[in-house]
């Protein structure tokens, strides 16, 4: 394994460093401000797309693209904070989206799991076998899933300040109902909790959100819940490829997401507008009123083309425009 070896660089070096690889730097006491701001290695993968590029083909013909260390003629420091400011506006867009499919979903959970019992979160009978049973993977079996799952969730109970929770903790022995629990857990641990739920309740959830199966609304949690951790770490969103992309209906079980079957490429399955337009589906089986919709759409508009990248790096189709999802 190589030693690291490249030189702590001041800002000017760093500066001096982006125009000999090519970038445009106009205004030298501007590129400053921006790289104190933001930091060299953040203002770099957003001006990663803008570098130079060359197709090798190895003996058994297969064609790789490399990507060189120079930029493409034009490229300038604009390009990158243009890039920076789109981005941040999508993270707080799909922050604000997820927040309300979050909420929604710890009522739902809570609402569903409580007519069973209030403590059913705690009984294995409410979920099923793989959820509930010991893990026998190696010689040692290991805690259940389910096990795991309280495990996290009495230590977010321990360490939470909530008024309500210490009135729990002191009259009740720290014993909650689920429809108040939920109300302490973050999608992460609602999405493993969805995921471990019998088939009747999952889809009586699914079902409330417009979702035709367990597992397309388990997937979705878990995407956003991906899509949720990025933007709320302040990462690159725009042209992410997804960990966790979410699963696409099969043609006519959600209709108005049947286009999401039309890409095949890495761009147009992991790409990040799968995620937002699931968020553009949910929200309004939560708030009719939702504009979140229309929002995005007026943000996908002012994308900040360029020479070297346009929306579709987002896997947005290209007509996109014209979908029913969008036009509000």
């Amino acid at each position: 394994m190589a030693e690291y070896a490249k030189p702590w660089l001041s800002v000017d070096e760093q500066i001096d460093r982006l125009a000999r690889h090519g970038v445009e730097i106009a205004d030298h006491s501007r590129a400053a401000s921006v790289l104190q701001a933001v930091g060299y290695y953040r203002l770099t993968g957003y001006l990663y797309p803008f570098r130079e590029s060359e197709v090798d083909i190895d003996d058994e013909g297969r064609v790789r693209v490399r990507v060189l260390s120079d930029y493409r003629a034009g490229t300038t420091l604009r390009h990158a904070e243009d890039l920076i400011d789109f981005d941040r506006r999508l993270r707080l867009l799909v922050m604000a989206g997820v927040e309300r499919i979050e909420v929604a979903v710890r009522m739902r959970i809570g609402y569903v799991l409580g007519r069973r019992s209030p403590f059913a979160y705690e009984d294995p009978a409410c979920f099923t076998d793989s959820f509930t049973a010991e893990s026998t993977d190696g010689p040692d079996s290991a805690p259940s899933k389910h096990v795991q799952w309280l495990r996290r969730v009495n230590e977010r109970k321990t360490r939470s300040d909530e008024k309500f929770v210490e009135h729990f903790r002191e009259k009740y022995d720290d014993r909650m109902p689920v429809w108040a629990l939920t109300e302490i857990l973050e999608l992460g641990h609602l999405s493993v909790l969805y995921r471990g739920m019998n088939q009747q309740d999952a889809e009586e959830i699914a079902l409330a959100f417009g979702v035709p199966t367990k597992s397309i609304m388990s997937s979705w949690l878990a995407s956003l819940n991906y899509v949720r951790n990025v933007a709320a770490h302040h990462s690159r969103l725009f042209n992410r490829k997804l960990q966790n992309a979410p699963a696409r209906p099969k043609v006519g079980q959600v209709p108005i997401l049947d286009h999401l079957r039309d890409e095949e490429t890495a761009k147009g399955v992991f790409g990040t507008y799968n995620a937002v337009a699931v968020i553009a589906y949910l929200l309004p089986t939560i708030d009719p009123c939702s504009d979140w919709a229309q929002q995005l759409a007026a943000l996908l508009r002012r994308f900040p083309t360029s020479h070297a990248l346009t929306v579709e790096s987002m896997g947005v189709p290209r007509d996109w425009e014209s979908f029913e999802l969008w036009r509000g």
